[in-house]
């Protein structure tokens, strides 16, 4: 056959049905940056969430008004140079290059009345403001019956109401889970059964800077990233020093050095509690961030060694204790006297884990008071410390559970030369409604920065508070 006789059949290259997304306010608030999220899709924006920002961005809460005016300035950003038409039908997103380009439309809703041809839920004083974002999904669903329209909402309630109205899809903002289920969250060790050599088939050994490291292949332990422990049923205890494209490299320990290092007078309890105390005192680790249940030592972890690095080896020039105060933000400013005295309430355990490194002391309050003076210990509330730049600085970043993963990343964002950060959290006592253990701010940062070379996770367990304590822990 010549070759001028064959034909080849060319299938047209057809562009999916885009989707479309009502948002609820509450994902805004969540990650102002929503809107670019959605790929290719349809993403609708309801008169009445531009109504809430708008109210929000004057609140006395500095995080969450913050966030609304990031969202209203995304918004703002692409809509600008619109019509009013274009607004409505959809405007193209700036940098969504995926197949297709995703558009942004404002919809009026205060248009909608009741119809019935479409379910119409009123305009309950209470339930006012869902009802009408609910009202714009079920219309766009009525008009659109072949296309998929879907409300985006981090209340569970909203979603509940949405689909018992029929709405066919409804669901929870997902950019930010990097989790399908939170057992599965690093730990920043690794338990390995058995002789962890006898895995082995390949080692080198180098010699780096006084420091005898052990080269094996990176097939050889799957799973492993930069700055973790790993350890066996014998006396095999190895920290992972750093990583290349073909292998890991490993500096060998013994359980009797870690468990014998004194941070400030305090020591371990446990093999975990060595292995963060250890982690933390690491010159080339920028970062840590310790999860674990309460009580498991981590504030105290984080404090002795601020104090032993300041006041013992001259490190760094001041200790930063920070916080969020959510729910109730609002009433630091009716607290009388300064931002350190309003945050005293909230910032208690550390005064509490200062009680614990001087309690036998001859005077324990004269040597707190000294000891906050010495390593100028300064309380701040995570509200007022967007915008600021701390070098030289030791900072703990306190319950750092209830926290997105935009807020720990404008705090982190903070960290300048020659300083460390240590990030404390307890996923189990997330107090923030819209926040689920696979959402927050907390699990992102494990996740994100375990491939980073100057950064180390280490969940703590063990309650050693109290045998009371444990068993609240575990059984309550």
């Amino acid at each position: 056959m010549e070759a001028s006789s064959v034909v080849h059949d060319m299938t047209p290259l057809v562009e999916p049905a885009k989707k479309v997304y009502v948002l609820d306010t509450n994902v805004l608030l969540h990650d102002p940056t929503a809107v670019t999220a959605f790929n290719e899709h349809h993403v609708v924006i309801p008169m009445t969430v531009l109504e809430e920002l708008d109210h929000i961005k004057d609140r006395r809460d500095k995080t969450v008004s913050r966030e609304a005016r990031i969202a209203i300035q995304m918004i703002d950003k692409i809509v600008d140079a619109a019509s009013p038409q274009e607004i409505q039908e959809g405007v193209t997103i700036p940098g969504a290059d995926n197949i297709g380009r995703g558009t942004l439309a404002i919809y009026p809703d205060q248009l909608i009345n009741d119809d019935s041809d479409v379910p119409y839920l009123d305009g309950t004083p209470d339930q006012a403001n869902d009802n009408r974002i609910i009202n714009v999904a079920l219309k766009l669903q009525a008009e659109n019956p072949e296309a998929f329209v879907g409300l985006v909402t981090k209340d569970i309630n909203m979603r509940i109401k949405a689909k018992g109205s029929g709405l066919m899809h409804v669901e929870d903002y997902r950019r930010d889970r990097v989790l399908d289920d939170i057992d599965l969250l690093s730990k920043g060790y690794e338990h390995i059964e058995g002789d962890f050599w006898a895995g082995i088939d390949e080692v080198d050994t180098v010699r780096e800077e006084n420091v005898t490291l052990h080269r094996v292949p990176r097939d050889a332990v799957p799973g492993v990233y930069p700055k973790m422990f790993l350890y066996d049923d014998n006396d095999f205890l190895a920290f992972v020093e750093r990583m290349d494209g073909d292998y890991i490299y490993l500096r060998c320990d013994s359980r009797d050095n870690l468990m014998n290092r004194r941070f400030w007078g305090l020591s371990p309890r446990n093999l975990e509690q060595a292995m963060a105390m250890s982690l933390i005192a690491n010159e080339d680790v920028d970062m840590t961030v310790m999860t674990g249940p309460a009580g498991s030592g981590k504030t105290l972890i984080a404090l002795a060694y601020g104090l032993h690095a300041i006041l013992e080896e001259g490190r760094y020039s001041k200790l930063i204790v920070a916080r969020s105060t959510p729910p109730i933000a609002e009433d630091i400013g009716f607290l009388p006297g300064t931002e350190e005295e309003k945050m005293a309430p909230w910032l208690a355990a550390f005064d509490d884990n200062l009680e614990i490194l001087h309690g036998t002391d001859e005077s324990c309050t004269g040597s707190i008071d000294y000891v906050k003076e010495r390593a100028n210990i300064q309380f701040k509330s995570l509200n007022f410390m967007r915008g600021r730049s701390f070098n030289n600085a030791y900072i703990i970043i306190d319950e750092a559970q209830g926290l997105t993963q935009f807020q720990l990343k404008s705090v982190i964002s903070r960290v300048g030369e020659d300083s460390k950060i240590v990030v404390l959290g307890n996923l189990a006592q997330i107090d923030n409604k819209y926040i689920s253990p696979l959402t927050s701010g907390l699990t992102y940062l494990v996740e994100r920065s375990k491939a980073y070379d100057h950064a180390g996770i280490m969940h703590v367990n063990g309650i050693v508070r109290s045998r009371l304590a444990a068993f609240a822990e575990e059984n309550l």
